[in-house]
């Protein structure tokens, strides 16, 4: 008996009643529906399944040890993020197990010892979980394994000489541990494989080894394994080769000859100090999908051929020596989905993009385009960035035909004129980003219409009038939609955007799709906006910045800021703010930066909780009629508060570059075996422009 269910949509809990009039049943298929609740105790009770596969769905819970009385399963399929706590060893008890796979979930602690009893295994995939311990040593003990999959955990210790016993292995899948030691060479001696994933991991590369492998592969991912001179030559000899990471060591040399005549489909090189002008004759490749170099010492000008590589995809050249002018045959490359030239030393005008429809991301920042602001691109377009650039003239009203278009970020040019109300007419924005960029005149009315508007930065410009209330009014600030870019699969790649760079105390910290979350910012600051602050930015629950420094504004800090309860940085400082510090910031138990200097502020400084951490004299300066321990200048007497005392907040943001929200664009590309899911976590980059294996 079979029963297929999957994608059916189906909410609810599984009812365990009904299980019992499938007592003969062999295959279950409920995958990607929407039950909840637990995992009924009866479904283990189905002595003749074979086979189960229940991922994709919003159980939640500890997996049941019960799951190890299915002692006729073929196939267990527990996957994306349904389950926590320890793997349950029994499931060691379901010895004809050929297919395990509990990728994506919560599990952590170890392995189970009872998995040296799976001797059918030939799949075991455990990635994207927390375990947490060696390998274990009886991996290599079952002998029938073709696929191991282990990335994205905290697996620790050296890769196991027991798994060059596994001669039937195909995939071996260790990226993004905590595995320590050097690279064995015995791997390279395991003739059928095809897949081998060693990134992200404390491993190390012993350049003097001699390398000659016994197996064909057609994926090679060792990014940030040590790498160093030229570009190993042995890969030469994968003739199948189709995907290649090499990304994040210290590879130094020219683009190899023997390399552009592989026709690799994909080559993620980003991140070395490879050098030289590109070969004119990789682009002539039909086979070339994907190709990262971002952040080498590549010069020159692009070769004039580059639109021979029709099936391009993903194009990321940032951060080289690039000049010159961008070929008008790159407009060719009709399935062009990301381009990325940023910083580089490109000039002139920029290729008529209008044709190509797929084409959705693009950065051209840092580099020194000119003319007036191009809108010569495809309608779909989602991500426009040409900041820092030499462009000049007024915002083209053309901007409005990219009616997809969610992040426009076109700052430090010389922009002239006003604010245009037509802006109002990209209503999909998430982003925009306008700094520095010599605007003048009012803040239109209109961009209140951008409800779905997450980042704004007008900052450092020539704008004039009050600070509207209806600030109060962007949806997306008060309750972030969590909504964001559709980044498509290419093949064997995931793409992530990656979009937002800060400094935070110094330190480079970055924000992406994987964030779960984009964060909400508003940046006014340096301009010459007048008048009192609105109590209406009150009402941003989400704002996690708010940088009105710089402007002429006046009267008292509004109580409603304590209602702010997401935010990290409040920036008034440089203003004609009169009056007490509202006692009500001390419930903003997220913050971390509070600039209130150079005002004509008065009373005590607000004490209690996390504001007994802002101690930096400086951040309230130059306001000669406050005091308080915090600039350790004695108050006459307790002051009788005008405002209930309430609780205050604690301090954790980024300082953006600039005065203002300084964030540029940069793509992950994550790379793995197809069916590869990851996740994200928040962390130091040395540079802005990196890529992420799965």
């Amino acid at each position: 008996m079979l029963l297929d269910m999957e994608g059916n949509q189906i909410q609810g809990e599984l009812p365990g009643d009904g299980f019992a009039n499938l007592s003969k049943l062999v295959y279950l298929d409920l995958k990607n529906n929407h039950f909840n609740g637990s995992i009924p105790s009866q479904l283990f009770h189905l002595r003749y399944l074979q086979y189960l596969d229940i991922s994709g769905s919003s159980f939640h819970g500890i997996l049941s040890g019960e799951v190890g009385s299915l002692q006729n399963l073929r196939v267990l399929k527990l996957e994306k993020k349904i389950f926590g706590g320890n793997i349950p060893k029994e499931i060691g008890n379901m010895t004809k197990l050929q297919q395990l796979c509990l990728r994506s979930n919560k599990f952590f602690g170890e392995i189970p010892s009872s998995f040296s009893y799976l001797k059918g295994l030939e799949e075991l995939d455990l990635r994207n979980n927390s375990l947490s311990m060696n390998i274990p040593i009886f991996i290599g003990n079952l002998s029938n394994i073709t696929i191991l999959a282990l990335s994205n955990n905290r697996l620790k210790g050296k890769i196991p000489s027991s798994i060059e016993n596994l001669t039937k292995l195909e995939t071996l899948q260790l990226e993004d541990n905590q595995l320590s030691g050097e690279i064995p060479s015995w791997l390279f001696t395991i003739k059928g494989m095809k897949r081998l994933s060693l990134g992200g991991n404390h491993l190390t590369w012993n350049s003097n080894a001699k390398i000659e492998p016994k197996f064909m592969l057609s994926e090679l991912f060792m990014k940030s394994c040590g790498l160093t001179g030229e570009i190993p030559y042995w890969i030469s000899k994968q003739k199948t080769l189709e995907v290649l990471d090499l990304s994040e060591n210290k590879l130094e040399g020219m683009f190899p000859q023997w390399l552009v005549e592989m026709e690799v489909g994909n080559i993620l090189l980003s991140d070395n100090s490879l050098t030289g002008s590109l070969p004119p004759r990789l682009f002539n490749s039909q086979s070339l999908t994907v190709l990262s170099l971002s952040q080498n010492n590549f010069f020159g000008e692009l070769p004039n051929n580059i639109g021979n590589a029709t099936s391009l995809r993903v194009l990321m050249l940032a951060e080289n020596k690039f000049l010159g002018k961008v070929p008008q045959s790159i407009s060719n490359i009709s399935y062009l989905l990301l381009l990325d030239l940023s910083s580089n030393r490109f000039f002139g005008n920029l290729p008529d993009f209008s044709s190509n429809e797929v084409l959705w991301f693009i950065d051209f920042s840092s580099n020194e385009f000119s003319g007036e602001i191009p809108t010569n691109f495809s309608q779909e377009i989602k991500l426009l960035a040409l900041g820092k650039n030499k462009f000049t003239g007024r915002l083209p009203r053309n901007l409005t035909n990219m009616s997809k278009l969610e992040h426009l970020d076109i700052h430090d040019n010389k922009i002239t004129g006003e604010l245009p109300e037509f802006i109002s007419q990209i209503s999909t924005l998430q982003v925009l980003n306008l700094r520095n960029t010599t605007l003048q005149g009012s803040i239109p009315n209109g961009i209140f219409k951008l409800s779905r508007l997450q980042i704004l930065d007008l900052s450092n410009n020539h704008l004039v009038g009050n600070i509207s209330p209806k600030f109060g009014n962007f949806a997306d600030m008060i309750e972030t939609s969590n909504e964001f870019l559709s980044l498509p699969n290419i093949g064997q790649i995931k793409i992530e955007l990656h979009y937002l760079v800060v400094i935070w105390k110094k330190s480079k910290r970055s924000l992406s799709t994987r964030n779960l979350q984009l964060y909400s910012l508003l940046d006014l600051s340096m301009n010459k906006l007048i008048g009192e602050i609105p109590a209406s930015l009150g009402r941003l629950k989400d704002l996690k910045l708010l940088n009105i420094s710089h402007n002429i504004l006046s009267g008292k800090v509004p109580i409603s800021l304590g209602d702010l309860e997401s935010l990290e940085s409040l920036d008034l400082s440089h203003n004609k703010l009169s009056g007490l510090i509202p006692q009500s910031l001390a419930k903003l138990q997220e913050l971390s930066i509070l600039d209130v200097s150079n005002n004509e502020l008065t009373g005590k400084i607000p004490v209690g909780s996390q504001m007994d951490t802002m101690n930096d004299p400086n951040s309230f300066a130059n306001n000669s009629g406050l005091c308080g321990m915090q600039i350790q200048v004695p108050c006459a007497e307790e002051l009788s508060p005008t405002e209930s005392p309430k609780d205050e907040s604690k301090e954790t943001l980024f300082l953006w570059k600039g005065v203002g929200i300084g964030y540029s664009y940069g793509f992950f590309i994550a790379v793995g075996i197809l069916y590869h899911i990851g996740y994200f976590v928040p962390e130091p980059l040395p540079n802005h422009r990196n890529q992420r294996i799965r």
